[in-house]
């Protein structure tokens, strides 16, 4: 859901095995998360994005932040709003 704290979840499909990854951006094109990077097989994937690692803040400021999908040749990107 947008917008999330502490965490929200990212869906996504592949339509065949693939090579994929999954990223975090700043409004600034900072990368903050490296949320997947594997090789998945065709199906539908669930992946949560939490601003807290091991029960400390991770230090993200409210804001826009960007999730971006590379499979192959498609890139898919979304915004994502943390609220404080």
């Amino acid at each position: 859901p947008n917008p999330f704290n502490p965490n929200t979840t990212i869906s996504y499909q592949l339509p065949k095995a693939t090579q994929v990854s999954l990223k975090v951006f700043d409004v600034l094109g900072n990368e903050v998360a490296i949320l997947v990077n594997e090789y998945k097989q065709p199906g539908v994937y669930q992946t949560s994005f939490s601003i807290n690692k091991n029960g400390e803040s991770a230090n993200l400021p409210s804001g826009i932040y960007f999730a971006q999908l590379r499979a192959e040749n498609t890139v898919q990107t979304i915004k994502m709003i943390l609220l404080k």
